[in-house]
């Protein structure tokens, strides 16, 4: 299989270099100097650090150049920009004309349009173009270095779901597949603003009781907006949903993670981002899922903390307002 990994951020760069285990990968990123030290070295020194990618990988800073090799209808571009970037990225891949496959790794909810992913790329390459979106729980440092990880191909193209999932699942990489897109862009989304609010906990020491408590009450918030959307419980429940919500707000490689932990340290959010090197989608996004849950009239609590403490109420502050809700049952409530 011929593959275009566009973005080489540290899963772009990392999920490359997993697939090129197997297949031909080229991996774009606009940034010339990075791109031609990455030809020479094999290292991305500014996202994905101390780890050697793979020697067959190809490297092109020419988004041009890289659509006219990857034209063809067995061809897949996998589009591995943070959420702001693809509109932008899906406009190009349009004017391109190419006949390739479009997956997308991003996460999140757009701000100014409250559309997730796969409402984006439908606007813009239409709706019966082979699309479908590629999430799980998967640190980029543990891919890059062949570390075992299992994703989700999710998407409505038999062929996506049946012929790609086979060719891209290989030894390090357990790949299933789905029909349920809404549900797996819901889980990827709202995990990381869950994952800020679990950081905020373990930064308060609050203790791994109410860490406990506050995932799990997460997840009730995932299931009922993804019912409100669609999405099957089934799904939500899966590597995508609960799975990639307890890596991201417990595994310490987790960015979003760091966030709340630094605002319970006191940080501010401009000094958080700043410092990072990265991209949080869950800073990025909160407000963006908060608005979309009122928009379908769905309570999100533990959200609507992160957004008030991503405002700048102290979170020992959010916490009290949490703890403080009215006492109700116990229940998912689908």
């Amino acid at each position: 299989m011929n593959i275009a990994v566009l973005g080489a951020g540290a899963w772009g760069s990392a999920l490359a270099s997993s697939l090129a285990n197997r297949h031909r990968v080229t991996l774009w990123g606009r940034d010339e100097l990075l791109m031609s030290s990455m030809a020479q070295t094999f290292y991305n020194t500014t996202y994905l650090t101390g780890t050697r990618l793979h020697p067959d990988l190809k490297f092109c800073h020419r988004f041009e150049q890289v659509m006219a090799e990857h034209s063809h209808a067995d061809d897949v571009l996998i589009i591995a920009t943070p959420l702001a970037a693809l509109r932008g990225v899906c406009q190009k891949i349009a004017k391109a004309n190419t006949q390739a496959s479009v997956l997308w790794l991003c996460k999140g909810v757009e701000r100014e349009t409250l559309a997730l992913p796969h409402q984006i790329v439908a606007e813009v390459l239409g709706v019966d173009a082979p699309v479908g979106a590629l999430s799980g729980p998967s640190f980029a440092a543990e891919v890059a270095q062949n570390q075992p990880c299992a994703l989700v191909l999710a998407s409505l193209h038999p062929r996506l779901n049946m012929d790609f999932v086979q060719q891209l699942h290989h030894a390090h990489l357990r790949i299933y597949h789905s029909t349920d897109v809404i549900g797996v862009e819901i889980g990827g989304a709202l995990k990381n603003v869950l994952a800020i609010a679990a950081g905020i906990c373990d930064g308060l020491e609050l203790g791994m009781n109410a860490r406990a408590a506050l995932i799990t009450r997460g997840i009730a918030e995932m299931m009922r907006l993804g019912q409100a959307l669609g999405a099957q419980t089934a799904t939500l429940s899966g590597l995508t949903g609960v799975g990639d919500l307890i890596l991201t707000a417990t595994g310490h490689l987790s960015r979003n993670r760091k966030v709340g932990l630094a605002l319970a340290a006191g940080a501010s959010l401009q000094d958080i981002t700043a410092g990072l090197g990265h991209v949080a989608e869950g800073a990025l996004c909160a407000h963006a899922m908060l608005a979309l849950a009122r928009q379908h009239q769905v309570d999100l609590p533990i959200t609507q903390a992160v957004c008030a403490v991503l405002d700048g109420l102290p979170p020992k502050e959010a916490v009290q307002q949490l703890l403080m809700r009215e006492a109700a049952s116990e229940s998912i409530r689908l």
